[in-house]
């Protein structure tokens, strides 16, 4: 791996070409680069390089980074546990983990303490894995409905999901094909707090395959940082 800027550069260029074969912006995709067990000084680095979108995937690491990075734009892209919503209400910009309507509510909740209307997305889990969280596609429209009806503090901005990691990467275009047929069917619906715009699909390895299929925001943290060191 070389040094950040230059994977960044990489992982831009290759965006760029996966839009532009489907008739696509690459302006329009959102590189959001993944910092789980980066400290603040690799961060910053990535910011200067251009990255204005940053995803934690835990709680505590965005509470000890938080004072120390740059103006950034901070996502909660991992699992959310409700006794943690409290610390993040106010830090983060999108929380892309909603997979059920407890979540949703202490969401709510806390949004209404901070006067605010939080951002979320809602994460499908389009290919059963057991292993991962998320909601089915058929359990999709019924949380939407709850979260807008009973929620007023929120705003729904559209979906995420994690494709199963496959060795060929192309295997994943089913997983991630099944949900933009979901987020263009929501897109379609005018409904108060109802604003799909975001679709999050696309990690290191088939983030190149998720723009082909449709998503606008790719989550990428090894292909810009290196290998975690996991030690």
């Amino acid at each position: 791996m070389g040094n950040i800027r230059e994977n960044i550069e990489k992982v831009n260029t290759i965006k760029e070409k996966a839009a532009e074969s489907v008739g696509r912006r690459s302006d329009d995709v959102i590189l959001c680069a993944v910092t789980k067990t980066r400290n603040a000084e690799e961060i910053n680095e990535a910011i200067k390089s251009g990255i204005t979108d940053i995803g934690e995937n835990r709680v505590q690491e965005i509470m000890d980074k938080y004072d120390f990075v740059k103006p950034v734009r901070w996502h909660m892209i991992g699992h959310l546990q409700t006794n943690k919503v409290k610390y993040i209400i106010d830090k983060v910009s999108l929380i892309h983990s909603v997979d059920s309507f407890h979540l949703a509510e202490e969401i709510d909740k806390r949004a209404r303490q901070n006067d605010k209307v939080m951002d979320i997305l809602i994460q499908v889990n389009s290919a059963n894995e057991e292993s991962k969280f998320g909601i089915t596609t058929e359990e999709t429209g019924n949380l939407i409905q709850d979260i807008l009806e009973r929620c007023p503090n929120i705003k729904i901005k559209g979906l995420m999901c994690i494709a199963p990691f496959e060795n060929n990467s192309e295997d994943a275009g089913i997983y991630f094909a099944e949900v933009k047929r979901l987020f263009d069917k929501y897109s379609q619906m005018e409904r108060e707090r109802l604003d799909f715009t975001i679709l999050s699909m696309g990690m290191s390895n088939d983030y190149e395959v998720a723009i082909r299929e449709g998503s606008n925001l790719v989550r990428v943290g090894t292909a810009i940082f290196g290998a975690r060191n996991l030690s």
